[in-house]
């Protein structure tokens, strides 16, 4: 019997055999044994070198030990984000907005959190920075590689402050991004040139400021227009006296009855309105899923969607959700509402507060999951201290930099 040369198989005796039992045997157990070797190298091989594509660094940047006496540093702060114009919705009216911004610093890598207190819930920004800081040693001693059990952890040991969870799981996730040596996006498994368009939000004012501002946003294909109040039609007439783009609006529980709704939403229909989000109260989800049996434009549920348990009792009343990162907690939580908005049928959104680039360039790593975008917030404010997210014609364009993928502002 003969066996070709094989170069990968080394110490193979390569010609005539031996023609007794005994060492057919050994020659099939050497050439199993060589064969298994060979499948374990390849094996090794084809890890390393998938692992140094995808991670642009190998395995060494995955790895998932600590230095020696590591132990990581957690700072809370509050940023004070100056507005462009004054920002006025059916619940307030500001020139600046406060939010919590989280860093984790552990083995020469920082990452960045951000999360924006919504007053609705009656969350502030000291409150969530005092959230924050009551876990500090706790966040400082976790190991970030289990982060969905540290996050467990997090929304065990702080009641509410969603905001404050929120910037402390967009600092972890920022910080497994940059050790993995991937973007966020990357890591979920996404295709940023599935990212949507966002719309441009355009906050309660006079007409003539009003159409200042849709003025101003020309380069967005798709204008978001705050509503709610007895000056509605005041309001979209200005916009329409200046652009016919499609147009989304959002009553924040503006409407307080289920007949004023139909109307509204009704004429809005006639005025190009694709979509309107959240038009009564959170708690009125049956006289909700009345307006829904007597309109023709989706209805999008906003402050009635707050985490995943809250998706399956709005099907029906409504026909989609608008994630918030701030409301629900973070990106993990975020990435579960999706996932259980898409199995009821329903069409997601992904939006936010107003906040800097941190918070946005979380949110916007999911995007290419979700049906609509309102992605804007950072575009909204005079003082963002990085750069992120990018939109270019309304659409966003994601960072191809590891992590969240930020930049700070010289």
């Amino acid at each position: 019997m003969l066996v070709k040369p094989h170069s990968r198989v080394p110490g193979l005796f390569v010609g005539r055999q031996p023609e007794s039992a005994w060492n057919r045997v050994r020659l099939r157990s050497r050439l199993l044994d060589a064969v298994a070797q060979e499948l374990e190298m390849n094996r090794r091989d084809l890890m390393k070198s998938c692992l140094g594509a995808q991670w642009g660094g190998g395995l060494a940047q995955s790895e998932t030990r600590f230095l020696p006496g590591s132990v990581a540093r957690v700072e809370a702060r509050i940023a004070r984000l100056l507005l462009r114009h004054t920002w006025t919705t059916t619940m307030s009216s500001s020139d600046f907005r406060d939010t919590l911004q989280v860093t984790y610093d552990r083995d020469g890598v920082v990452g960045h959190g951000e999360g924006a207190p919504i007053i609705r819930y009656k969350e502030t920004a000291e409150s969530a920075r005092r959230a924050a800081e009551s876990i500090r040693d706790f966040l400082a001693s976790a190991n970030p590689w289990q982060f969905e059990k540290v996050m467990a952890e997090v929304f065990q040991r702080i009641e509410g402050e969603y905001a404050a969870k929120a910037a402390i799981d967009i600092a972890l996730m920022d910080w497994i991004g940059q050790r993995l040596g991937v973007p966020l996006y990357k890591y979920f498994g996404l295709d940023p040139a599935d990212a949507p368009l966002t719309t441009f939000s355009i906050g309660i004012d006079t007409p003539e400021a009003t159409r200042r501002k849709v003025r101003e946003a020309e380069a967005f294909p798709i204008l978001k227009v705050k509503v709610g109040l007895d000056t509605d039609e005041a309001t979209i007439e200005a916009v329409r006296s200046v652009t016919r783009k499609p147009l989304r609006v959002d009553a924040n529980e503006g409407w307080k009855s289920k007949e004023e709704a139909v109307c509204k939403i009704n004429w809005l229909e006639s005025q190009g309105v694709e979509f309107v989000e959240q038009p009564m109260p959170a708690a009125m989800i049956e006289e909700t899923r009345w307006v829904r049996a007597h309109v023709h434009i989706p209805i999008i549920a906003d402050e009635a969607c707050l985490h995943p348990s809250s998706i399956p009792g709005l099907a029906g009343a409504y026909d989609g959700v608008n994630i918030k990162l701030d409301k629900c907690g973070g990106m993990q939580e975020a990435f579960r509402m999706i996932q259980v908005a898409k199995a009821l049928g329903m069409k997601t959104m992904l939006g936010c507060m107003i906040s800097s680039s941190v918070s946005v360039t979380a949110a916007a790593h999911l995007s290419p999951l979700v049906d609509y975008a309102d992605l804007d917030g950072n575009l909204l404010i005079a003082n963002d201290p990085y750069l992120g997210v990018r939109v270019e014609a309304g659409k966003l364009v994601l960072p191809d930099r590891s992590g969240l993928g930020l930049e700070a502002r010289l």
